[in-house]
């Protein structure tokens, strides 16, 4: 079977799964099926951090304890984690890029950083699909959206490299491109959509912006991590895609800064 056919028949299988998850399970169920993917994510963490396996399962079985806790006591940790989250993102991880920072020397460190990216991202998911799962489809669908634009546009336009040391096949004009496709995915959320956006379409732009902005410092901060212990993916758990944090590389910045807007504005 070619790469091609298994990137296909995989992409279809993650699709109709979370078709399933996200429309078919109960809130305990997909809060189930949302933690296995953080805990995927957190074994994948200790493969970044060149852990023996032991230590990932035992990794991945702390942070799903963190789940639960979480998950019981969400009202109260659910922003705390969110705010903590978005902080991360905006004002450390540009300099983490900057700076060429690592994972190794500091265990402590590294699975702390871990849990900064991975939980967050589970409670924002869990915070989103609450109030609705086609918010946290169309949420999602922002990322997915982003990289189809960057892909394209980069493919057939790319000359300015983004951050050629982290990662060398991104460009400045797939950063248009992805800027472009979600602001045409915006414009068709606002015109078709059921669902009147209580916000200005000016706040709605902004917004977008931000959300397409960061999901890109998701997508390089994993590339840094990779590059770093050279490895092209965080496993081989998805065939022809990599790991589950080449998946929701974006997804892991992206979700909690939506999940806090939508909780103090929405």
């Amino acid at each position: 079977m070619s790469n091609l056919q298994q990137r296909v028949i995989t992409a279809l299988g993650l699709v109709a799964g979370l078709g399933v998850v996200l429309f078919s399970f109960s809130t305990v169920a997909a809060a189930l099926a949302f933690a296995a993917i953080a805990a995927s994510a957190a074994w994948e963490w200790g493969g970044l951090m060149r852990q023996d396996q032991p230590a990932r399962i035992m990794y991945a079985f702390v942070l799903l304890l963190f789940c639960w806790q979480v998950y019981v006591l969400a009202a109260t940790l659910t922003p705390i984690l969110l705010m903590i989250s978005v902080v991360f993102w905006l004002t450390i991880v540009p300099f983490w890029l900057w700076r060429h920072w690592s994972l190794s020397g500091n265990d402590f460190f590294g699975y702390s950083i871990g849990f900064l990216v991975i939980l967050p991202t589970w409670a924002a998911m869990i915070f989103l699909y609450s109030v609705s799962p086609w918010l946290l489809l169309a949420t999602m669908a922002i990322v997915w959206v982003a990289d189809i634009g960057a892909y394209f546009s980069g493919r057939a336009f790319g000359r300015h490299k983004l951050a050629p040391t982290i990662s060398p096949g991104k460009t400045w004009e797939g950063v248009v491109g992805a800027l472009l496709g979600v602001g045409v995915y915006g414009l068709c959320l606002l015109v078709y959509s059921p669902v009147k956006s209580p916000l200005h379409w000016g706040q709605f732009a902004v917004i977008l912006l931000l959300l397409t902005v960061i999901s890109v410092l998701g997508d390089l901060f994993e590339s840094l991590l990779k590059r770093q212990v050279g490895i092209k993916d965080s496993s081989g758990l998805l065939p022809g895609h990599g790991g589950v944090l080449d998946r929701i590389d974006s997804l892991t910045s992206t979700l909690p800064l939506a999940a806090l807007l939508v909780y103090f504005f929405v």
